[in-house]
Order: C-alpha cells, then structure tokens, then sequence
C-alpha cells in the first residue's frame, strides 16, 4: 500500500520513486470522501480469489461490482487461466450474477496469441498445448492452429503423404490445460528444438483447486525448459501486457486504472508494470503476513478486506512530521526496534476498524524494515490482531 498524504508532509521510505502511485499523482490528490471506483473510472479485476473461489462467489464481490459498474466504473476481468475462452469465463460470471460478456474477458491465452501473431505472418502455423482457450485465441488472432495430436501424426506420414498445409511450426503457445500430457510437452520440444518460437501464457507454477494445489503452467513450462534449454517468452501476469490490453478495452490510461487482486507476485505486480495503482483484497491467496514481508515493487497502494472498498471513501494514510502515521484521527506510532517493536494506536473513531489499522500498521512496519530495524518474521509479529 504506497501512502500518499494530503499535506506536504514527509514521504515514506517504502514509495518507490518508480511506482505509480508515488505520491504527487493526479489519483493521489482526489477528493478522500470519493470511493475508488469514482476515483478509477477502469477497473482490471482478477478472478480466483478476487470475484470466485472455485464455484462460489467471494463473499460481496459481485454486490461490490454491480454498484461500481452503476457508479459509471467499467470492468475487465483479466486472468492468468488460459484453459477457458473468454466465452465461457463469462457464463460463469453470469451465472454468478454478473453481468459480463466475452468483450469483458481478457485470458493470459489471449495476449500470447497477440504476441505470436506480432512475431509471424498471418496464417502462421502455431502449435497450441493447453486448454480450448490457447486454440481459440491463436484462431482469433488469424494464425492456423494445429495440435500435438496432428503433429505426431504428421511425424509418422510418409513424405508423398504430407499437403501444403503442413508447413514447419513457426511457434509454440503454451498454456495450462487439465488435459496436457507429456506427449504433448514433447512435442512443444521438439517444435523449439526445430526453431519454433516459444511463449508461453504464465509461469505460475501453482495451481490451486477445491481438493488441494495442484501443478500448474509454470510447473509443465518448467519441464520443456529442462529439454530445451532456453527460455520462453512470458505473456501473462507479472507481465505488463495483460493490463496493457485491459486498459485498452477500458479507454482508461494507466492513472486512472486500478488494478485488483489478491496475489502480490502476479495481481500487484503486473499492475504496476503496467504504471496502474493497485488493490489488494484478502479474500484470496495472500493475508498480512505476505503484506507485511513484501519487497517495495509489490506493495500495493491500496489493501481492502474484499470488494466492498470500491464503494466507500478510502482515505489513504499520511506520513506525519512526528513520524506518526494517520488515518482520519487514528494516529499509529512504531517504537523499539528488533523483536521489541511495537505499533501504537490512539484515539479516532477508526480505533476498532481493523482494515485501517492494518493500513497504518503496514506504512509503519514498511518502513522500518526499509530502515533495517526489524525483520519479516518480526514485522509480522507486529501486526494488529484481527478484530
């Protein structure tokens, strides 16, 4: 969470002068009584963990984004998935009572695809390993799509057998699918092997289900790197350009996008590659414990408990000269050093929120690692309890 004050006060030690919400931003100086979804009028939302865990809606997220859509805001639902067409993705939004279409959907299958047919002519022959989505988006974006399964067949024909449509892999996109086998990663081999670009939609090397963790894209890319030696070209998130292409659905410049997920490594980090502000909310993958401990790249500027913080005014913490940290009229004051570290509350209506005293806590304990005074294990020591 990058502070931003509202006075000319001291700037803390955990704003990167790279990120942007560094204070001095059009964004940062809007009106404090405004909800995030009137100060951002893009929105590129993240789904597991954000909107959805497995089959069920995270609690209030599709009240929380009704209202921000009725508020004027616009939404793109931006996924490292690359198994699903933006089509289905949307059913499923619908069927939890969003109101989405395909157009809303941005999958990580369909920026590699942009980035293959950037790198081929159209109507290049790309090998697709994953999900319906992989295939369908390679179609979408003019490039003729085969499968491993045609590609060993094709192996095994005799020379005489073989038409004009069986030109060399130009490329190999590849994405998670439930299905993929390692016939299928070898045939992503050999294809590199002979020359074929590689990309590949996201190196997430887990995947979490509703019967545990899984292994996911990162982990099967992992494998072909191994045969092939080299590395592919990484589309997804962290990456920039899955942001990239959501603010250009939106018609929204990086400023005025908001960013929203609920892994730093992958939601945050991506948003700020992208130059937007970002928000992370706890309904997901990582709780204090990972804010707290995380590197100055993937602090958010803004951290919620879920959803609901697009509708309510989020006013953002300030420095102040003492060193204190404010919110309102909670004050927070950091003491000691090491594993006697301690953050202080006074005083405010907000004394008994514990969000704004997590936000508070955080600028505090950011800076003090920053500073050297304390370690992860003993900033998460530090951390308010939970009310």
């Amino acid at each position: 969470m990058v502070p931003v004050s509202e006075s000319a006060q001291v700037q803390s030690a955990s704003v990167s002068p790279n990120s942007p919400a560094a204070p001095g931003s059009r964004s940062g100086r809007a009106d404090p009584s405004a909800s995030l979804a009137e100060r951002f009028p893009g929105l590129v939302c993240d789904l597991d963990g954000v909107v959805y865990r497995g089959a069920q809606a995270v609690p209030h997220a599709v009240d929380s984004l009704d209202a921000a859509i009725a508020a004027g805001a616009r939404v793109v639902y931006a996924t490292n998935n690359a198994s699903r067409p933006p089509a289905v993705v949307a059913d499923t939004l619908r069927g939890l009572g969003l109101a989405a279409g395909a157009d809303d959907v941005l999958t990580s299958s369909i920026a590699g695809a942009r980035t293959v047919a950037a790198r081929l002519s159209a109507g290049a022959t790309v090998l697709a390993i994953g999900g319906a989505g992989v295939a369908d988006a390679l179609t979408a974006a003019g490039l003729r799509v085969v499968r491993p399964t045609e590609v060993r067949a094709l192996a095994g024909a005799e020379d005489d057998a073989r038409t004009s449509e069986d030109a060399p892999v130009g490329a190999v996109l590849q994405g998670y699918g439930p299905e993929v086998t390692a016939a299928d990663l070898a045939e992503a081999a050999y294809a590199i092997q002979g020359g074929a670009t590689w990309v590949v939609t996201n190196d997430d090397l887990t995947l979490p289900t509703d019967r545990g963790v899984a292994p996911g894209n990162g982990s099967l890319v992992g494998a072909v790197r191994v045969a092939v030696g080299v590395d592919p070209v990484v589309v997804g998130k962290p990456g920039p350009l899955l942001y990239e292409l959501a603010a250009e659905t939106l018609g929204t410049d990086p400023e005025h996008t908001l960013g929203i997920g609920d892994r730093l490594e992958t939601d945050i980090a991506g948003a700020h590659a992208a130059g937007m502000s970002a928000l992370h909310v706890l309904t997901g993958v990582h709780g204090p414990a990972e804010l707290v401990r995380a590197e100055p790249a993937l602090r958010p500027r803004f951290v919620a408990a879920d959803l609901r913080a697009l509708g309510a005014p989020y006013i953002e913490p300030s420095r102040r000269l003492d060193g204190s940290w404010m919110v309102g009229d909670q004050v927070a004051t950091g003491r000691g050093s090491g594993a006697e570290f301690a953050v202080r509350f006074d005083g405010g209506a907000a004394a008994d929120d514990w969000i704004v005293r997590l936000r508070l806590a955080l600028c505090i304990l950011w800076e003090a690692q920053d500073a050297g005074k304390l370690s992860g294990d003993e900033a998460v020591a530090a951390l308010p309890e939970r009310r």
